[in-house]
């Protein structure tokens, strides 16, 4: 992207503050000769952003342990105790608040959650992710807040989508984000796989980067 950050960076300023809310920054990533309906073609990737989001999601744990509880509460983490886990999977309105999180969950409540909860997040992505290791909260709160996940969805299009910034932060933080979240893409399937890539922002045309 190096040759086009002057045209990047014009698109950005051109387009931000058009709207009454903060737009995100869209990449939309097309591939050519690759079957996404082999298992083995389909994307998983989690990738961590260098410059973050810009937009910061709440963070719920499932938890149990009493110091990681306290940990969690300290750091204005929402907490689902190991005991509140059935109740809220029979409350359609607490599942569906769920949704608005960044969830994970310690790997021991990951099989009850996974049998009460799996049927409704699982299809919509939104299954915890285990917390490995000694958890330092500040960290994980970092991490979440540039992690993005990068999918094979439906009927498994050759396409991919997904957020890489908020129009409010600089173009070079942008373009950093958007090369990082290239990178990955090549290394999991090649550059000869990569069709085209688009950025836009939430409500502007599209602008070709590939």
């Amino acid at each position: 992207m190096a040759q086009d950050y002057e045209e990047f960076a014009r698109f950005i300023g051109e387009n931000k503050g058009q709207r009454k809310f903060k737009q995100s920054v869209e990449l939309a990533i097309n591939f050519k000769a690759l079957d996404f309906s082999r298992q083995d073609n389909r994307l998983n990737i989690e990738v961590l952003l260098p410059n973050g989001k810009g937009k910061v999601r709440k963070i719920g744990i499932f938890a149990s342990d009493k110091s990681l509880i306290a940990e969690a509460e300290k750091n204005g983490i929402e907490v689902i105790r190991d005991t509140e886990i059935p109740s809220t999977a029979s409350d359609s309105a607490k599942m569906s608040n769920l949704l608005n999180y960044e969830l994970v969950a310690q790997p021991n409540l990951m099989p009850v959650i996974a049998k009460s909860m799996g049927q409704f997040l699982g299809p919509r992505n939104r299954m915890p992710k285990p917390l490995l290791g000694n958890v330092n909260i500040s960290n994980l709160v970092n991490e979440l807040n540039r992690r993005i996940v990068l999918r094979s969805k439906g009927k498994y299009l050759p396409t991919i989508h997904c957020v890489v910034g908020t129009e409010d932060m600089e173009p070079v933080k942008l373009d950093a984000n958007i090369k990082e979240v290239i990178g990955a893409i090549t290394r999991k399937v090649g550059q000869n796989h990569i069709k085209s890539v688009y950025v836009k922002l939430t409500m502007s045309k599209p602008l070709r980067l590939m």
